[in-house]
């Protein structure tokens, strides 16, 4: 059972100090003789995950031991040699499980060591480990159990003994309380001055779960900080104003109204996991829409007479000039938003009733450059990897306007950025800064296009070149000379599917001889919506369907029936059914039979033929696939993907009352 070790101080004067803002020291008055405490474990003790409302104690699995981590008299943490041995028995954990290497760890230590923040902290803060596997090595390590989103409290906790300044520097949200107890999410339990202030302020024990720091930040600026009203309802009074007016208006969007209703803006979007913001102004309204998985998504918007206070405060925010209202701009936010890195591109361009904004929000922390994450797997990967590992040519990714290009060269990149290689990349813009890669930013006012660039990066002894996008002649033929000299060439273009990428740069003018002495591979790609794991619903597609399927999912088909899902919606994906995006793709690789046919000039159904007979899976028949895997649905490959042989026809094929599995 769990000893409840009393805290020596007073709980009155350390709440005070909270109060103010501050944390306690040494130097205040002498904390003597309170009755709070935290739940703790002694060393080597078993834990009772049953005792108290829905939590536990800090305390130690029953085997092995655990160093004592029980809390210190005048609010001292915990001795330094029982943390080392938690953060070692954290650091093994994950380095047994693969999630750290241990020559990551000494990059993170010493770096942690020069700047005097906690190693744990600094593994997160670097990349190196996500704030979940964190949680989850610290869950098993103490033995503390996490505390799901799900388990959030609707209003504040304990709010007038805990100042938010405290609960935000140590990252902890109060869950619930009784007469018994204080329930409380933390980052880092290891902390254990902040379980000590806690149960001082509270004046009872401190139940511990861990928490991710992320979704507790989120979780504390929806309780204290953001308003409860409606973009709608939440303006004072905005006063009657002159558009013309720059002055009144740069007053105008620099007041608490106007900053809050666009900080409101982003913070719901962060919420809702939107790729982009787009703020659009008409004659009667401000339409503010979300774009969530790939699809558009209209929320509560600010009063249309806010409109020219809004768009003026997101040009100040990303220093474009307010007073131009004629000509399209771009800009970027650096911003910090619920504890994450946000990056905000922001374009406006003029429309008939004012400025239409659109905001790109790229999450630095959370992207992660991997092809098993993004959707990868089976011949198309393959296919992929071994264009990858060739030593020079160009490898070509096509699809249209938001259909990941970009992430999938910046992932390719990740894996072929070792220390024996320079990497140059020329790109409109920069999206991700990726270590020990030089990436140039096109500036095509001042002669920085992408051929001029790249004809000063050959100069630069370059082993990878990654073009951003092949737009005209000139750049193409620079990069295919670059790739006849040896060089791995990166580049993107837009066409709906692999083949038609060959004839595309036949018709901006590349010799077609060059075209298959340089090109290895093409990738098309498109993104299709996750199937929230949590609310899917399986059934079994009409006979009808099920053959047409079975022609794509082959012998694996004979040993059962083909399982479908549909998208129902639940709270964890916001009611769509769908969380999170994945490619679905074609690699075509540049074969003899390719090649004969590029030079006779065949058309892009051609070679299409010619690389399904070869091998090559289609982004329609991948999709399909995914789709019998139940990570997605069949619409939503038929959304984003055309049938390349004319089966299943439309989305009818699948009607709401086939059979449940």
């Amino acid at each position: 059972m769990l000893d409840r070790q009393p805290v020596t101080g007073d709980a009155a004067t350390l709440a005070g100090i909270l109060a103010e803002g501050r944390e306690p020291n040494l130097g205040d008055a002498d904390l003597g003789g309170g009755e709070a405490g935290v739940t703790v474990l002694g060393a080597g003790e078993a834990m009772d995950l049953d005792e108290g409302a829905g939590g536990a104690g800090l305390g130690a699995p029953p085997n092995p031991p655990q160093p004592d981590v029980s809390t210190q008299a005048s609010g001292e943490a915990m001795e330094p040699e029982a943390q080392d041995s938690v953060q070692a028995r954290v650091v093994a954990y994950l380095e047994g499980r693969d999630k750290l290497t241990h020559a990551e760890y000494g990059r993170a230590r010493r770096l942690a060591e020069d700047g005097g923040d906690p190693i744990l902290r600094m593994l997160v803060r670097l990349g190196l480990v996500s704030e979940r596997d964190l949680a989850q090595a610290l869950s098993e390590v103490l033995g503390l159990p996490l505390a799901d989103p799900t388990d959030f409290p609707e209003a504040p906790v304990a709010e007038g003994r805990l100042t938010l300044r405290f609960l935000k520097d140590n990252h902890v949200l109060p869950l619930r309380e009784d007469d018994g107890a204080l329930e409380a999410a933390l980052a880092d339990p290891t902390e254990t001055f902040t379980l000590e202030a806690l149960a001082m302020a509270a004046d009872k024990p401190v139940r511990a779960r861990i928490g991710l720091a992320s979704e507790i930040d989120s979780a504390l600026e929806r309780l204290y900080e953001q308003p409860a009203d409606k973009p709608a309802q939440a303006e004072g009074d905005l006063g009657d104003f002159d558009e013309e007016d720059i002055e009144h208006l740069k007053d105008l969007a620099s007041e608490a109204p106007v900053i809050r209703m666009v900080n409101q803006i982003v913070q719901r979007a962060v919420d809702a996991r939107a790729s982009d913001i787009h703020i659009e102004p008409f004659a009667d309204e401000l339409k503010v829409r979300y774009r969530v998985d790939g699809i558009l998504k209209e929320v509560d918007s600010p009063p249309v007479r806010s409109t020219a206070a809004i768009i003026s405060r997101v040009k100040i925010m990303a220093k474009l000039n307010i007073a131009e209202r004629r000509l399209p701009q771009d800009g970027r936010i650096p911003l910090r938003v619920q504890g994450k890195e946000l990056d905000l591109r922001v374009s406006t361009v003029p429309t008939m009733f004012g400025e239409s904004v659109v905001m790109r929000l790229l999450d630095k922390e959370s992207v992660r450059f991997d092809l098993d994450s993004l959707g990868f797997d089976g011949s198309p990967r393959e296919r992929l990897l071994s264009v990858l590992d060739l030593p020079y040519g160009i490898l070509l990714v096509t699809g249209p306007t938001g259909s990941g290009k970009s992430t999938t060269l910046y992932t390719a990149l990740a894996r072929l950025n070792t220390q024996e290689r320079k990497i140059i990349t020329v790109e409109d813009p920069v999206e991700y800064q990726l270590p020990g890669i030089n990436q140039i930013q096109v500036k095509a006012q001042i002669g920085m296009t992408f051929a001029g660039a790249l004809r000063a990066i050959v100069r630069q002894d370059p082993d990878i070149i990654m073009v951003g996008e092949m737009r005209d002649l000139e750049t193409a033929r620079i990069a295919v000379q670059s790739a006849l000299t040896g060089h791995v060439v990166l580049s993107t273009l837009h066409t709906n599917d692999a083949a038609s990428g060959v004839t595309r740069l036949l018709d901006m003018g590349v010799e077609d001889y060059l075209l298959t002495s340089t090109v290895n591979g093409i990738l098309a790609q498109r993104l299709v919506r996750r199937l929230c794991t949590h609310c899917r619903q399986p059934y079994r597609p009409l006979p009808e369907l099920a053959a047409k399927l079975a022609r794509v999912a082959g012998p694996a088909s004979s040993k059962g029936t083909i399982t479908l899902h549909r998208a129902v919606g639940c709270d964890r994906c916001g009611g769509t059914g769908y969380l999170g995006r994945m490619v679905i793709t074609e690699v075509l690789l540049m074969s003899d039979g390719i090649r004969q046919a590029v030079l006779r000039h065949a058309t892009a159904s051609e070679l299409q033929h010619i690389a399904i007979q070869e091998g090559m899976i289609t982004m329609y028949d991948d999709g399909l696939r995914k789709a019998m895997e139940g990570r997605t649905t069949v619409e939503d490959v038929m959304r984003v993907a055309a049938a390349d042989d004319g089966h299943l026809e439309d989305a009818g094929a699948i009607p709401d009352e086939a059979g449940e599995a």
